[in-house]
């Protein structure tokens, strides 16, 4: 599929994006592990690489408005729990005090509205 037919749709290409740069990191996170160690790093890595595809994914093929806010929320939830677990790893202390439970919440909440999205009715 091709983000051509979709240049208006913002969201879609944000989430391709997304997609690309969360599964570099994941990658690199992966090998920054393997030689390095450190045990949030890996979980890090390992949490990127799983959730890249579902951002390429839901980038190209568009989907409901309701699919698109859930993979954001999803990501803004990545974002806020594996940045908690790297600070952990490479600075020693937390991003902010609860951002990896609330990264972790908002994940379950991103997955529940993607499930949430395949119930959705587009308007008459």
């Amino acid at each position: 599929m091709s983000l051509a037919g979709q240049s208006s749709n913002g969201a879609s290409r944000i989430l391709v994006l997304a997609g690309g740069l969360v599964g570099a990191a994941g990658v690199a996170l992966s090998a920054a592990a393997a030689h390095r160690g450190g045990a949030f790093t890996g979980t890090a890595a390992s949490f990127l690489l799983m959730h890249a595809s579902v951002f390429l994914a839901i980038g190209l093929i568009g989907g409901n408005r309701c699919l698109r806010i859930a993979s954001l929320v999803l990501l803004v939830g990545l974002l806020l729990f594996t940045g908690d677990l790297l600070a952990r790893d490479f600075l020693g202390s937390r991003l902010f005090p609860m951002s990896a439970p609330i990264g972790g919440t908002l994940l379950i909440a991103g997955w529940l509205a993607i499930a949430v999205s395949a119930l959705w009715r587009p308007r008459s």
